[in-house]
């Protein structure tokens, strides 16, 4: 009879745990509906022959906000062509309490038996979670929707591919990683290990394939991985997928697929390629496509393809329309599956596909005034939020590359502003109210921008330069037949086409001057010129080289009536000089209408009477090195530069002033590198520094060694060593009370410039062995054990760490035979009242332990026994 129910309570238990075991599958996704209220779906993959999920009409989901739910089934049927898997989908709304991020989870009992990567699978839940983020700052978001289910299968020694063709409505940008599967609680599963590859077994985190490369071994296994969505930068999003692979024993090949890689279509036309598959092995090919594209609401694309022999062809046609564009490429997945046996094998194939708006139209540019109006025709897409429009000089003779949008920084265009009403179809440049400068031919493009932040192609390049009606300014510069004067050399161009019929003559110039760049009013009036071919003046009245910063001049034009117009302001080149250690840096920013190009750069060394050129730059900075310290170096500095509107003077050629400056070293060694070994037997610490750089430690002669002892807040400085080049230099710190502390290290070089100081390093009381007492010693004569001390004594010194003890040795019945507060204790066995020997048998300590840490003292207490045996 025993043995009876022990039969039938056996074989309860087998069904019941098979009922329960069915989980091969799982993710859950969200749409947004309105507000703080969200559609949810668990999407669940269960052994078909399991009993489990007969029953299972409403799943329990934590909503990760303190509350919990359950979502009903609304779908529950077998997946038709796959064996022994069926599809239940759950839904159901909820209101979060507010904006915040959120992990929503399920857990549901049981994976099912055998999963080779789970140890004991069959007593492991499936755990899935999304996380969701709401801010209302960034967006409302709904998850990534999954379009192909998790089950394909594999072959030993095949490759394995699955994509889960994941889509987002919002467009946001997507990445893929590997994690661990999840079992109770949504902790990691003890034990799970990735399948074991004959290669690798990775995810691609921009395509989202998963490539096993290969099964060596037959069997079931379950891989998890998570989508994340970024927009903006910012997370918003992550969608867990956990599924189950099935590995069997095949001799056949997966199939193959061709067709065209990523690519870009214009919004408003038609996009068409062929796709194509291929089996190997002669078997029937089945094409299939899953993506965005397919998932629209508005002009959806279509793949017209099917099954045929070994090869099948399909077509992808998509007829785009600008509601289709955004700055995410779409992805569409086509997987070929072939029909092999025991199972069919399949194959991906990801082709990202930008929409992009088209360029704004008839772009025209009009000088008028001091500035030029532009206008261009609307965009064709509505949805466009707005335009951006950007200047150079010059024309860049710049076409946009295959799928290239907006302006990119390497054609020299600049951002000059942003209409945010795509309805405006004009803007007037006048430099906002500063107006333009007069010989710069102005190039102009448009983009159209929209809400995320995509861009159309770019519009015609238009041009237009202001007329010249005013004075052109040239030239500020230290007088070249003359360097050493110093005098203001000042050259303009004439107006050439000044409409003399509203501005009739006679004309004349004002020459302005200003000290600095920044004017205060018009500055000084220091001449008046009556003839339009007066255009050069030599500033004999200030001297370039004596003063402490650049000259500015403009020049007004006026007639007998009124004033007609001014040149822009123009600085001459002045250069400020930084010596540091064997160098001397230059750096001149003039402030001027035309462009310069580049500049030379003219030294005169110490005893030569000449000036040589060292260097050109394309920058306004220049480094001068490897010169001698305390020697007199002077410099000027020739730029060349130009306007871009043609028939001005070409070169524009100005000098600086002329200067001097004599290098110092006040360059500090580097930083040092800092290593401790800590010896707990003797109570020191070995510290060794070296400098890492040969060209900041070749004049170094000392180190400077500071200590922060155990809970004090300033660095004591302790000691200093010689420097020893290109080797390590040590110091030991002994004769401590303790190990423990904290160091740093400074050099100084042969002038007493003090380095940076190392990174501190840290002695803690865990750098030597923790204090620990034995359970018995052996106090026999025979020196093994002889003395009670702390286990530490034998591999190092308990003084290391620790200050002193409060030790009291009981007997069972409660008297005190030993005390001391030596942290050896190192007690004998004997009675401290009267020296006798105790008897053998069990002892009682109390032990307070002051440990030294980097914060101060700190104490525990030790209780035990140790026993006495002789």
């Amino acid at each position: 009879m025993k043995k009876f129910t022990v039969v039938i309570i056996f074989i309860l238990f087998v069904v019941l745990q098979s009922m329960a075991t069915h989980q091969r599958a799982a993710e859950i996704t969200y749409k947004h509906l309105y507000d703080l209220t969200y559609e949810f779906t668990v999407t669940m993959y269960t052994k078909t022959s399991s009993q489990a999920d007969d029953d299972r009409n409403f799943m329990p989901v934590k909503w990760g906000d303190g509350s919990t739910g359950e979502l009903e089934r609304i779908y529950f049927k077998p997946i038709q062509g796959v064996s022994n898997i069926s599809l239940n989908i759950y839904k159901g709304n909820h209101t979060f309490p507010g904006a915040a991020r959120y992990v929503v989870s399920v857990e549901d009992p049981n994976r099912n038996f055998g999963v080779l990567n789970i140890p004991n699978s069959v007593n492991v839940p499936m755990f899935v979670e999304t996380e969701i983020l709401i801010n209302p700052f960034i967006g409302y978001n709904s998850s990534v929707e999954l379009l192909n289910p998790p089950i394909d299968q594999g072959c030993v020694g095949k490759t394995f591919i699955h994509n889960p063709a994941a889509y987002d409505t919002d467009g946001d940008s997507l990445s893929y990683k590997l994690v661990v599967c999840k079992g109770a609680g949504g902790y990691d599963i003890p034990g799970y290990s990735f399948p074991i590859a004959t290669d690798y077994f990775r995810i691609d985190s921009i395509t989202g394939d998963i490539i096993w490369e290969t099964p060596p071994l037959q069997g079931e296994y379950n891989v998890a991985f998570t989508i994340e969505e970024w927009r903006f930068g910012v997370k918003i999003s992550s969608v867990r997928r956990d599924m189950q692979i099935n590995i069997v024993a095949c001799d056949h090949d997966p199939p193959e697929i061709h067709t065209i890689d990523d690519t870009c279509v214009v919004a408003n036309t038609t996009l068409q390629f062929e796709v194509t598959g291929i089996d190997p092995d002669g078997s029937n090919v089945t094409l299939e496509g899953y993506g965005g594209p397919f998932e629209l609401s508005q002009s959806w694309a279509t793949f017209d393809a099917g099954s045929g022999d070994d090869t099948v062809t399909g077509i992808f046609k998509w007829n785009t329309i600008c509601n289709h564009v955004r700055l995410e490429p779409y992805t569409v997945v086509f997987k070929a599956r072939d029909n092999g046996i025991p199972v069919n094998l399949v194959n991906f194939k990801s082709v990202f596909i930008k929409v992009i708006a088209p360029a704004p139209e008839n772009l025209t540019a009009s000088p008028l005034g001091t500035g030029i109006d532009l206008s261009w025709e609307k965009s064709p897409c509505d949805n466009a939020i707005g335009y951006r429009i950007y200047r150079r000089s010059g024309n860049s003779g710049w076409e946009p590359g295959y799928c290239e949008t907006g302006l990119p920084g390497y054609t020299g265009f600049r951002l000059i502003e942003e209409i945010n009403d795509i309805n405006i179809v004009t803007f007037r440049d006048d430099n906002d109210g500063d107006g333009l400068v007069h010989g710069i031919d102005y190039c102009y493009r448009v983009v159209a921008f929209f809400y995320d932040q995509a861009e159309s192609y770019a519009s015609n390049e238009a041009c237009a330069y202001l007329k010249r009606d005013v004075p052109i300014i040239t030239h500020v510069s230290n007088d070249s037949l003359d360097l050493e004067a110093g005098r203001v050399y000042v050259d303009w161009s004439k107006p050439i086409e000044l409409d003399t019929i509203q501005f009739p003559g006679p004309y004349k110039y004002l020459l302005y001057r200003n000290d600095g760049i920044i004017w205060d009013g018009d500055g000084e009036l220091i001449a008046t010129f009556n003839d339009l071919n007066d255009t050069i003046y030599l500033d004999s009245d200030v001297n370039l080289n004596e003063n402490d910063g650049p000259f500015s001049y403009k020049i007004e034009f006026e007639n007998l009536i009124s004033a007609i117009g001014s040149s822009q302001k123009a600085s001459s080149v002045f250069i400020r000089t930084e010596p540091t250690d064997h160098e001397v840096k230059l750096i001149w920013t003039p402030q001027v209408p035309w462009e310069n190009e580049y500049s030379v750069i003219y030294r005169k060394d110490p005893g030569s009477s000449d000036y040589d050129s060292v260097g050109t730059t394309n920058y306004g900075f220049y480094r001068d090195q490897d010169l001698e310290n305390y020697q007199e170096y002077c410099y000027y500095i020739k730029t060349i530069g130009h306007y871009s509107l043609p028939g001005l003077v070409d070169p524009i050629i100005n000098y600086s002033q002329l200067t001097c400056e004599t290098p110092i070293d006040n360059v500090p060694p580097c930083k040092p590198e800092l290593s401790v070994y800590t010896d707990c037997e003797e109570i020191s610490n070995e510290l060794g520094m070296y400098l890492p750089y040969d060209s900041c430690s070749y004049d170094a002669v000392k180190y400077f060694i500071y200590y922060v002892p155990p809970g004090a807040e300033n660095a004591l400085l302790i000691d200093s060593v010689d420097y020893i080049h290109n080797d390590t230099t040590y110091f030991l710190h002994d004769n401590i009370e303790a190990v423990v502390g904290c160091y740093y290290v400074t050099a100084r070089d042969s002038v007493g410039n003090i380095s940076e100081r190392s990174s501190s390093i840290c002695v803690g009381y865990e750098e030597c062995p923790v204090y620990e007492l034995p359970n018995v010693f052996t106090p026999n004569g025979d020196d093994k054990n002889p003395l009670f001390v702390p286990m530490g004594s034998r591999s190092g010194n308990p003084k290391a760490n620790v200050s002193r003890v409060d030790m009291t040795i009981m007997n069972r019945w409660g008297k005190v035979m030993f005390t001391t507060n030596d942290p050896e204790i190192n007690w004998d066995g004997r009675n401290q009242n009267n020296n006798q020997e105790c008897v053998n048998g069990v002892y009682y300590y109390v032990c307070n332990v002051y440990i030294i840490t980097l914060k101060g003292e700190s104490m525990i207490t030790l209780k035990g026994s140790v026993t006495i045996l002789r």
